[in-house]
């Protein structure tokens, strides 16, 4: 007993050691700085916390004119962020797409009350009878995603894990087939439930009914008019810009860019620049951008938030933001403006860690209501991977190790997943919020569960199952299941 007591306390104290040098290390947003000093320094001082933060780019509208700037390192190696550097804005884009709306019924083209189905003719089932104004503001009762397939939906599972690209291989037909196969919730019609499948529907319908690609129509009707020249849609891996940012999780982990056509109109593949986006802000704020009337607030979401076309507004205390933001699996974006003083933001990330504080910081929001409009689903989620994670697998393994009936294959498995779960954790958790010496600690415990695990190896049976090959089975299976995890977070 005491050989084995001490065999697993210097097994703990080396593991321990090894678990600090390796431990997760989050970002910090960079001390290099371009454009506009003084606008760079109010920023910093919107983010308190650099932790989590690599790179921002800035951007603000006061009395018509437009500052920049960067700050931190656009990608691992501490290139700069400048101004002009392309970031994913993801959900931004929605605001883009009900732009098109209304430019659209600006020029007689469609009607808001015009249905889904009268504008893009082939789409079938029940979606095709919402009207464009209800797709525009999340009202027409469609699911988040519709994705389809039960393969498609094991992509964006194994994505979420391994940090790939989700919708690879979602086009404009995927999105249009979808629409046969979708069903729409009567009790949500009418009301404001979140959707990246209804603005894709609209922005391709609109683009159906102009004869164009959504790229095309979004480009000729809204960034030539507006000089938006560093705004793209990403539908291919060789249509990235080529001196973007580099997206990453807040912990550090690198992300791979999203692209592709289908979810286009809902921010999937959709560059642009600090720059640009304050070009369409200033405009919009103005009215002069083509469809500025989609950011009127038509509809009401909850007590604080209306919503028009893609835009929302809120009141935080006496001020009414109009906005829009954006998530992506590497990037985080912030488009604002409040018409009472005529200002207007933009901030652009390059983690996964929210930059809407900042942007509301800048337009004057007091610190605690501005912190308190971050999304905090996402938060939590990281927390709780880092410490589930982190302890899960040496708690498993040591309960495992202790079983009286027990053989060499289950405790094999219990020893894969012990180490399984700690790479997980730390390439999924947030440690930019969990403290990272958590990590050592867990890597403690899973080491006493394998030093237990070895004391025990040699007088246990091979297979101890009545049906031995069920057993070896199921063990193999889990081997598999957790080579894969661990192949997926380690790539």
């Amino acid at each position: 007993m005491r050989r084995t007591t001490v065999t697993a306390l210097v097994v703990a104290l080396i593991a321990g050691l090894v678990g600090v040098a390796l431990m997760p290390r989050a970002p910090r947003l960079g001390t290099q700085t371009s454009g506009d000093r003084d606008l760079a320094a109010a920023a910093r001082s919107a983010a308190p916390d650099p932790s989590g933060h690599r790179g921002l780019a800035v951007a603000l509208v006061e009395n018509g004119r437009i500052r920049t700037a960067g700050l931190g390192d656009r990608d691992p190696a501490g290139r700069p962020v400048e101004p002009g550097t392309p970031f994913e804005i993801g959900s931004v884009t929605k605001a883009l797409t009900g732009m098109l709306l209304a430019d659209q019924v600006a020029a007689g083209v469609v009607h808001p009350d015009d249905t889904l189905g009268a504008t893009w003719p082939t789409t079938t089932g029940p979606a095709r009878d919402a009207t464009l104004a209800d797709l525009a503001s999340h009202r027409a009762g469609l699911p988040r995603v519709a994705l389809g397939s039960p393969l498609a939906w094991a992509r964006v599972l194994w994505s979420n894990v391994s940090g790939g690209n989700p919708y690879a291989g979602q086009d404009v037909d995927t999105i249009r087939s979808a629409t046969e196969r979708v069903s729409t919730d009567d009790d949500e019609r009418g009301e404001v439930h979140y959707s990246n499948f209804g603005p894709s529907v609209l922005g391709h319908a609109l683009a159906a009914k102009a004869g164009l690609a959504y790229p095309e129509l979004l480009h000729d009707r809204l960034l030539r008019p507006l000089g938006m020249t560093a705004t793209s849609v990403a539908t291919r891996d060789d249509d990235l810009p080529v001196e973007r940012a580099h997206g990453s999780r807040a912990a550090g982990r690198p992300l791979d860019p999203w692209t592709g056509a289908g979810y286009a109109p809902a921010g999937t593949g959709a560059w642009s620049t600090a720059e640009d986006l304050a070009r369409l802000a200033a405009a919009t704020l103005a009215g002069t951008a083509p469809g500025a009337d989609a950011a009127t607030a038509r509809f009401r979401e909850d007590g604080d938030t209306r919503i028009g076309y893609g835009w929302f507004t809120t009141r935080h205390g006496d001020r009414e933001v109009v906005w829009h933001n954006g998530a992506t699996s590497g990037f985080r974006s912030y488009v604002g403006f409040e018409r009472a003083t005529g200002r207007a933001v933009v901030v652009l990330g390059n983690t996964d860690k929210g930059v809407e504080p900042i942007g509301l910081r800048l337009l004057g929001v007091p610190q605690e209501e501005a912190e308190a409009a971050a999304p905090v689903a996402a938060v939590w989620i990281g927390i709780g991977l880092a410490v589930a994670f982190t302890f899960l697998g040496g708690l498993s393994l040591l309960g495992t190790a202790r079983r009286r009936e027990l053989d060499r294959v289950t405790l094999l498995a219990a020893t894969v997943w012990g180490v399984a779960y700690l790479a997980l954790g730390h390439r999924m958790g947030d440690w930019s919020v969990v403290p990272a010496w958590l990590w050592p600690v867990g890597a403690c415990l899973s080491a006493v569960g394998i030093a237990r695990a070895a004391a025990r190896w040699r007088a246990l049976p091979t297979v101890d199952a009545k049906v031995p090959w069920r057993r070896v089975l199921s063990v193999v299976s889990s081997l598999v299941a957790a080579a894969l995890a661990v192949a997926a977070v380690v790539a």
